[in-house]
């Protein structure tokens, strides 16, 4: 880390920005396995805040793996670098207010602790939202052939099969995703936001 550099704060303060901006930021973690329905759940409620006049975004593999973490792999220190990197841009996104929408398989459960500490110390709130579907769904879901070729072992250090994956102990929203729907899913969530007063 560069030790040469001074932090300048802005001249506008988090409680004037959300008054501003009539919301708090929040940032919404959506984790599980690959195939769970984290990015379908992601893209309809982006869309449900977005279509209530709240300013929110998205970030899943798409648009930082292609960007910000196209220099990362997929082994064990990458992985980790990959959420910790993510979690940054997240805290800095609900610092501006916004409702910051991450779907990331983040599989170890450590680096979404960390995440979590770090919105944490900046006073920003950080729900974790477990996107639970058991291995035989995502499997017979597969939609991109990935557990497929994980299984024929043409891809090493796949999460699930290969590769490990820590389940939330205590995350603040647990849905199911062989028992609903994304209408359902996502009205679970937003019921949170409004019980919490962040909606």
């Amino acid at each position: 880390m560069a030790t040469n550099i001074t932090f300048h704060p802005g001249s506008v303060g988090a409680s004037e920005r959300s008054e501003l901006l009539k919301q708090k930021g929040i940032t919404i973690w959506l984790t599980g396995l690959s195939a769970s329905g984290k990015s379908t759940i992601a893209c309809a409620l982006e869309q449900t805040l977005l279509h209530q006049g709240k300013f929110a975004y998205r970030l899943d593999g798409d648009n930082v793996r292609f960007g910000l973490n196209k220099d990362l792999g997929f082994d064990e220190d990458s992985r980790v670098e990959n959420i910790r990197r993510i979690g940054e841009v997240a805290k800095l996104f609900s610092d501006a207010s916004c409702f910051t929408i991450a779907a990331f398989i983040s599989p170890y459960r450590l680096d979404r602790e960390t995440v979590r500490e770090l919105h944490k110390k900046a006073n920003l709130a950080f729900v974790e939202v477990f996107v639970d579907a058991p291995l035989s769904i995502v499997e017979q879901r597969d939609p991109k052939g990935l557990y497929r070729k994980a299984r024929a072992g043409e891809i090493k250090e796949f999460t699930g099969i290969s590769a490990p994956y820590e389940p939330p102990e205590s995350p603040e929203i647990h849905i199911k995703t062989g028992e609903c729907d994304v209408t359902q899913a996502v009205k679970v969530i937003t019921e949170y936001l409004v019980s919490h007063n962040y909606l």
